[in-house]
């Protein structure tokens, strides 16, 4: 039998259940939704979570299709997932946890007698370290961006070839292969000795089908991929960004964007221009380096100096 909180699964069988990770002001347990998947035949384990930071809610919208459609008596192996992470942030939907005002993806492996966040991020590395391999569903908040898988163990880490294959295997067409910053899953995760990666699902308010649509491809993708599921999913070649540059404005007014996500652009292509409210142009921002356009604000409205857009550079396939 396996376990995940209270979801408690046989060989065959399907369970779901809650894992407590702390507790609210009033003292009542902060319960995660959780589903173990435990196939009939032996095999690896695969961990997912969504929801780190809570208002990205298309990971949501992927475990809410895959795991009804996975049926043990076809799995070899187990999948265990935790559907809502960042608690206290999707029940306000809010980005940052509002409690302590931390990032979720920041505080891994997390602190069991640390702040709200620390011990969430604690007992969801619990059960990402019994798995084989980690996907970490995200999107770009609310900007708008392409769908892509984010490698950040960094290209020095020793398991920085399998995290490749982990991207490459999830198939979402674009990687953007940087070393992120500590605490985020996706470097703890292969401290450990597990290939793990951070499939980003575009970007949107509430969710986006067509990046949910990408997410749940990916899943079994992976599970096709790695002996979970009978099928073929051979490896297409990825595009890979290894930079991204980020671009501000010039000055305040309102943005209007002369590329559009996921084309190629050239240095010295004009990406933004800025007009007045009246729209007299009062700024235009060009590439530095030849790359991928690659996300964007959403809202077109900014101030002098504040995000407008970033490029994926160093580009090749592989």
């Amino acid at each position: 039998m396996i376990t995940l909180g209270t979801a408690r699964a046989s060989p065959g069988e399907t369970d779901t259940g809650r894992l407590e990770a702390g507790e609210m002001r009033d003292g009542s347990p902060v319960r995660l939704p959780v589903a173990v998947v435990n196939g009939a035949a032996d095999g690896p384990t695969l961990y997912v979570q969504a929801v780190s930071d809570g208002d990205e809610l298309n990971g949501l919208g992927v475990v809410s299709r895959v795991v009804p459609r996975l049926d043990p008596a076809e799995l070899s192996g187990s999948v265990l997932v935790v559907g809502i992470v960042n608690h206290f942030a999707f029940q306000a939907a809010e980005h940052r946890n509002p409690v302590d005002d931390r990032k979720m993806n920041r505080g891994y492996p997390g602190d069991a007698d640390g702040t709200t966040s620390e011990r969430i991020a604690h007992e969801t590395f619990q059960a990402a370290k019994r798995a084989d391999y980690i996907l970490d569903l995200h999107q770009g908040s609310t900007s708008r961006m392409i769908n892509e898988t984010r490698v950040r163990c960094g290209v020095r880490h020793r398991l920085h070839g399998e995290c490749l294959e982990l991207a490459k295997a999830f198939g979402c067409g674009h990687v953007l292969d940087i070393k992120g910053p500590d605490g985020q899953l996706a470097r703890a995760g292969p401290e450990h000795g597990i290939p793990t990666v951070d499939p980003e699902l575009g970007g949107c308010v509430g969710w986006d089908e067509e990046s949910i649509r990408y997410g749940v491809e990916g899943v079994f993708n992976v599970l096709r991929h790695y002996g979970f599921l009978d099928g073929d999913a051979p490896l297409e070649s990825q595009t890979r960004a290894r930079g991204f540059d980020q671009y501000g404005s010039p000055a305040g007014g309102l943005v209007r964007f002369e590329r559009e996500l996921g084309e190629r652009v050239a240095a010295g292509d004009v990406l933004f221009e800025v007009t007045d409210t009246f729209g007299a142009l009062e700024g235009r921002v060009t590439a530095d380096a030849d790359g991928i356009f690659w996300r964007t604000r959403r809202l077109p409205q900014v101030a002098a100096g504040e995000y407008v857009c970033s490029i994926g550079t160093n580009v090749d396939e592989y």
